[in-house]
């Protein structure tokens, strides 16, 4: 039997969700500081104004701002400095083409712990437009008035 893989989500960028259209994901690792992953383990971060960049051939991801853990004192670091992401040299090559050449964004789209590990799923996106962004509203609004329809219709 499989052993079951276990996850628990820390936080999501629903923001993103709204702003692109995820074209690939990819789960990394995330170099941080024991404080860091005390306050993750609290569950104060905020991915919502957070991109990726490849530097020097590695991945950064900019603008998370993880909390100070309170219990920290002179151990905390800047809760907004830029934090190394873990892939392969591959992965990262390829991503790196892929924004200069596409115009793709990486965006992190979820933090969350899996084994014991804080992991990253990465997005490569693409920006939406405004009509995108009103098309998808109204595609909710529409389901949502059918469910709401079929429920009357039962009783």
């Amino acid at each position: 039997m499989p052993e079951q893989v276990k996850v628990k989500r820390i936080a999501e960028n629903r923001q993103a969700r709204h702003e692109y259209f995820v074209v690939e994901r990819l789960e990394t690792g995330i170099e941080l500081v024991g404080t860091e992953v005390k306050s993750l383990r609290m569950g104060q971060v905020n991915l919502k104004d957070s991109w990726v960049e490849v530097e020097n051939g590695q991945l950064y991801v900019h603008g998370m701002h993880i909390s100070p853990y309170e219990k920290g004192n002179i151990f905390n670091r800047d809760p907004l400095r830029s934090r190394r992401l873990l892939a392969h040299k591959n992965e990262i090559r390829r991503l790196g083409q892929e924004v200069k050449l596409q115009g793709y964004t990486l965006v992190p789209l979820s933090l969350y712990f899996k084994h014991g590990r804080v992991k990253l799923d990465l997005g490569l996106c693409k920006g939406k437009k405004l009509y995108d962004k009103r098309e998808t509203a109204a595609r909710r609004a529409a389901q949502r008035d059918i469910e709401r329809a079929v429920k009357d219709r039962r009783y």
